[in-house]
């Protein structure tokens, strides 16, 4: 009993010296010690709300999970005419609310789907389920709390990919997150883990799926965001896979500092503008950005974009993308570049309305929930949780089941939106403190961000 009034007392003083609490948020001192100091704004910060970025968080979430899971209606289903398995012509803007044909695992199996391509929704009485485009986002988000860090080690790394992922039975990774923890369980540590000469998948979508996050985490400072999201990244990437990865972790960022008089389709052009900058000139990535931004503005329909895409880089391999050469599996179905190009199709065609982005990312082909959640889970950030709704004119479900794919998480792994978010504030606090030395007004909800 004297503990705990021990313990009272040392909060009260604390946060009489330090701070001022909003009634309207609870503040997550009672877990985590940290010490938010007077701090005196410049003119020349960047003032983000604290509580607007937690709904902007929430819908982040909820982007991602509508995009996931009506992307993988199509997964695979298209992915051209070269290599081991047949797909027939590429979906079309006519194609949707049609029949779902089979993909790449059905047709070797003979299986007939069953499904329409619509909007995969789950209501208030629902649940969303994780899949790989959500959960080791989620899964790093709580590795980053449980350490009490900012930036994971290659250790911390390991450690939480081995709690947290399923050994023995299906596990839902693929390509280089499979091989990339396969060698951790043999004591591999990140970036070992995607030496080329080890993790032969190195060049594939995974570190797309796992990385934005740290965009978010880092408001209007992709400098820290890329150091923050540097030795993730490399846990299965190098090379054009990882330089693509730090595009979206870039864009992610950049969301908070772009130009909110402008509409969302100008400000995702300057904000694609400003992350191209990260990948190298010569390289196949920033080839692929300057061939579909070209395209795009040259008003040709998406449609035809994305055939272009396909024949540049599948058919005749050009701007050093080689890997129908390479005479993998699918073509490569799964690889970083042609789903970057694909993705860009679907970002610059989208023009920021979300539900047509969706609509052109689940039709453009390939590995299509992958992009499809990218975007979706960018402009759900852009628009925040209430727009979402809004704009499909209905209420969503705020329960999220990471124990679908992961396991070992608290509460058997069943989640909602808000209390992300609400972790998603606590890791932004430190960074903003510690990393940007910036400050936190909690009396107006506010971070002072100084610019790079």
């Amino acid at each position: 009993m004297k503990n705990k009034l021990f313990q009272i007392l040392f909060i009260y003083i604390f946060l009489s010296c330090n701070t001022t609490i909003n009634d309207k948020e609870s503040y997550p001192l009672f877990s985590k010690k940290i010490n938010i100091t007077e701090y005196i704004p410049s003119s020349n910060d960047i003032v983000v709300n604290r509580l607007v970025y937690k709904d902007k968080l929430e819908g982040f979430w909820l982007g991602q999970c509508i995009a996931n899971w009506t992307g993988l209606i199509t997964e695979m289903d298209k992915i051209g005419n070269i290599g081991d398995i047949k797909t027939g012509d590429f979906y079309t803007r006519d194609d949707w609310g049609k029949k779902d044909l089979p993909n790449i695992w059905n047709i070797e199996n003979n299986i007939i789907e069953n499904r329409l391509i619509d909007f995969v929704l789950r209501y208030p009485d629902e649940t969303w389920g994780s899949d790989d485009d959500t959960d080791i986002e989620y899964m790093y988000q709580t590795l980053l709390i449980d350490n009490d860090v900012s930036f994971l080690n290659a250790d911390q790394i390991r450690n939480g990919w081995l709690k947290h992922i399923k050994l023995e039975e299906e596990n839902y990774l693929w390509v280089s997150n499979q091989k990339a923890f396969d060698l951790m369980v043999e004591g591999v540590l990140p970036p070992q883990t995607s030496d080329p000469d080890l993790n032969s998948h190195f060049e594939m979508i995974d570190a797309q799926l796992t990385t934005e996050i740290f965009g978010l985490f880092s408001p209007s400072r992709e400098d820290i965001a890329l150091r923050m999201s540097y030795l993730p990244i490399r846990t299965t990437a190098r090379d054009n896979a990882a330089w693509i990865s730090e595009f979206y972790v870039i864009m992610h960022s950049l969301a908070s500092k772009v130009d909110n008089n402008l509409k969302h389709n100008q400000q995702l052009q300057w904000m694609s503008e400003k992350a191209r900058e990260v990948l190298p000139e010569t390289s196949y990535a920033a080839k692929m950005y300057n061939f579909v931004k070209e395209k795009y503005d040259s008003n040709i329909p998406w449609e035809q974009t994305r055939d272009s895409v396909y024949y540049r880089y599948q058919v005749n391999q050009q701007d050093g993308y080689d890997i129908t050469a390479r005479n993998l599996n699918c073509n490569g179905c799964f690889a970083a570049g042609i789903n970057f190009a694909s993705s860009l199709v679907s970002l610059f065609y989208g023009e920021g309305d979300l539900k047509e982005t969706i609509k052109i990312g689940v039709l453009s082909g390939w590995d299509s929930d992958n992009p499809t959640s990218t975007w979706g889970g960018l402009i759900g950030f852009m628009n925040g949780r209430k727009e979402i709704e809004r704009i499909f004119n209905t209420s969503f479900s705020n329960k999220y089941n990471i124990h679908r794919t992961r396991q070992n998480f608290s509460n058997n792994g069943v989640d909602t939106f808000e209390n992300m978010s609400q972790q998603g504030l606590f890791i932004i606090d430190k960074i903003v403190l510690e990393e940007m030395k910036g400050g936190i007004d909690l009396k107006k909800n506010l971070w002072y961000i100084p610019r790079n």
